[in-house]
């Protein structure tokens, strides 16, 4: 999967096992990316906007659905990194929103 970041840091391509989210992958090879409840669905710190793969990702839930309206620019892409989980073969491609703010 590749991630692009907003606050202009390069992008970066990293592999994701099927299982793994793409918090994990992000955490597991450095990127920085909040994720204040621990990654259970339980704040908006880790909103990440999905260019690439959607259809190759769990459908939202109701839960992730309300933590989203409550992220930081929310767009219709928008989707929390700790629900995202790698399902499918798809490439993803995930923009990480700037991440100098303190989260919900």
């Amino acid at each position: 999967m590749t991630y692009k970041f907003l606050d202009g840091k390069p992008d970066e391509t990293h592999l994701g096992a099927e299982g793994e989210s793409v918090l994990d992958v992000a955490l597991n090879n450095g990127i920085q990316l909040q994720h204040n409840c621990g990654g259970v669905c339980g704040c908006s710190t880790c909103h990440i906007y999905v260019e690439t793969g959607m259809n190759d990702l769990p459908e939202i839930t109701d839960a992730e659905e309300d933590f989203i309206d409550r992220a930081v620019n929310p767009r219709i892409n928008s989707r929390l990194a700790c629900q995202c989980v790698v399902q499918g073969g798809q490439d993803l491609v995930i923009t990480i929103p700037k991440q100098d703010f303190l989260g919900h």
